[in-house]
């Protein structure tokens, strides 16, 4: 399937990019990150590398940093679903 729209991998691993930019800029190792938000040391290296993380470390990394409040418009209601909608009715 082709589309215009970047992949669920493909946000994660932007996602990993900008958080090692902003761990850099804070001046901080992957070890001092880590044992500060709560996160063990593999989990933190292996969202860097690869994207993959839990939604919980994901979550205490984004607090530590102060910007948690990034979260808060993910999923609201108010969006237009139609379209997915249609994608669970029986046409």
């Amino acid at each position: 399937m082709y589309s215009l729209e970047p992949t669920p991998l493909e946000i994660c691993v932007s996602l990993a990019e900008r958080h090692k930019k902003l761990r850099k800029k804070l001046s901080l190792t992957q070890a001092e990150m880590a044992e500060c938000a709560g996160v063990s040391l593999g989990s933190l290296k292996r969202f860097e590398n690869t994207g993959r993380i839990s939604l919980e470390s994901l979550l205490k990394l984004a607090h530590l940093i102060g910007r948690l409040e990034d979260f808060d418009t993910v999923f609201q209601a108010g969006d237009d679903l139609s379209e997915v909608e249609k994608l669970f009715t029986n046409q």
